[in-house]
């Protein structure tokens, strides 16, 4: 579909809604069910883009990874890898590109990692320099730090430790850390900067110890990953936080309640603590064994806000600052420019045009509180975008989506739990 009408709600929510599984841990768990020797099978993987991208590459370089519903069975080790040249395409995920990059780099190669011109566009050469000083010969198609690029292993087995950035992505560190107890001696990594979305390295930690490598040492500048051999493993992938934000908010911004079974107070993703901030704003908010459930009966309250450590969440979040009595200040979050678009720039272009106060800075974003109207407005090829600009139409009217499709890269029945809300 071209576009898409969101039907404003008008009365309070009542509705329990399953949400698909983390593809943040599915994508981790992946990298290491390929290197593990032997068979795993990952339960509750999502279907997003971003994951099929990842199944994708890993068919691409021999293993077997064959899905039966939400469950997917991977025979992995490095011993499975195809020699190349091959080409291993990432479509539109970030994600994806940045692991398979990393990944490459065991391999016999060379193998070339590649994606849609938005991906392209990315950068990537915080990780691409670390490749190098890890002895890997990296080859830029285009332009330094982006894709296409080639890789071609081997590592320089005595290696002990690297330094790189941790500014712009935390996904460069994880990439890395993911294939660092392959090195004999493990690894030690050095941020030459503060790490951003510090929450992702810590599942990384947890889903390394799970497939078999405990013992990651995570400083403020300072990440040690031991040697080690991953084993394969029969895993359950929890709920995605971040997708669950979406439901979440849409109680908040309508009234009413909304349930998101399993994504329980022991999750190990930060964004599980997004029901905490809208509690800020008002809310009821229920976490246990169970489920998260948030519930809104008052007003909504602004607030001022690091969401460093909630960077995927700012637009959810920005979406319900619109129907708050005050202003909303988001900050910590520049680095937030260089996902699938410019989220902030992008983000208060859009909302500006139905009518909401937003202004973006270096450091983030302040929302005013604003009427919305009818608007048309773009999603710049970022499902984070369009999925928050549903929640500004289900509490105005008129709000018309351009490209709703792009939700297909995290939650391709986003639509369907929407219109499920009534």
């Amino acid at each position: 579909m071209d576009v898409y009408r969101v039907a404003p709600f008008g009365a309070p929510i009542d509705a329990v809604v399953e949400v698909p599984g983390s593809k943040s841990i599915a994508n981790r768990a992946l990298v290491c069910a390929a290197l593990a020797e032997g068979e795993s099978i990952l339960r509750g993987v999502p279907d997003g883009d971003d994951t099929e991208a990842m199944l994708d590459c890993l068919r691409e370089l021999g293993l077997e990874a064959e899905r039966d519903g939400d469950d997917v069975r991977v025979a992995g080790g490095l011993r499975s890898f195809k020699r190349g040249p091959l080409t291993l395409s990432a479509r539109l995920a970030g994600t994806t590109s940045r692991f398979v990059t990393a990944l490459a780099a065991l391999g016999p190669g060379p193998y070339t990692i590649d994606g849609l011109p938005p991906l392209r566009a990315r950068p990537m050469a915080p990780l691409h320099d670390a490749l190098v000083a890890m002895g890997v010969d990296v080859h830029a198609h285009e332009g330094w730090g982006h894709l296409p690029v080639t890789v071609h292993g081997p590592v320089d087995i005595s290696l002990d430790e690297v330094q790189l950035r941790g500014d712009v992505s935390s996904q460069y560190l994880t990439a890395l850390m993911l294939i660092a107890p392959y090195f004999p001696n493990g690894l030690r990594f050095v941020l030459t900067t503060p790490l951003v979305s510090r929450p992702y390295i810590r599942i990384t930690a947890a889903i390394m110890e799970a497939f078999g490598v405990p013992g990651v040492g995570l400083g403020d500048r300072i990440i040690t990953v031991p040697p080690g051999r991953y084993a394969p493993l029969d895993f359950t992938i929890e709920p995605d936080a971040s997708s669950a934000g979406y439901p979440l908010a849409a109680a908040a911004i309508c009234g009413g309640r909304v349930t998101v079974p399993d994504l329980t107070d022991t999750s190990i993703q930060g964004d599980a603590t997004f029901c905490h901030v809208l509690a800020r704003m008002g809310c009821e908010v229920s976490q246990d064994s169970r489920g998260t459930t948030v519930s809104r009966t008052g007003r909504l309250h602004g607030l001022s806000i690091n969401m460093v450590d909630l960077s995927d969440l700012v637009p959810t979040l920005a979406a319900v600052a619109a129907f708050a009595d005050g202003p909303t200040d988001i900050h910590g979050v520049g680095f937030i420019r260089n996902k699938e678009s410019d989220r902030l720039t992008d983000l208060c272009i859009e909302l500006r045009k139905a009518g909401i106060d937003a202004t973006d800075n270096p450091d983030g974003l302040v929302v005013r509180p604003s009427t919305p109207h009818t608007a048309t407005l773009g999603t710049h090829h970022d499902h984070r975008l369009a999925m928050a600009f549903a929640l500004v139409g289900l509490g105005a009217s008129g709000i018309i989506i351009e490209d709703p499709d792009v939700v297909s890269k995290s939650w391709p029945d986003f639509w369907s739990m929407i219109e499920g809300l009534r």
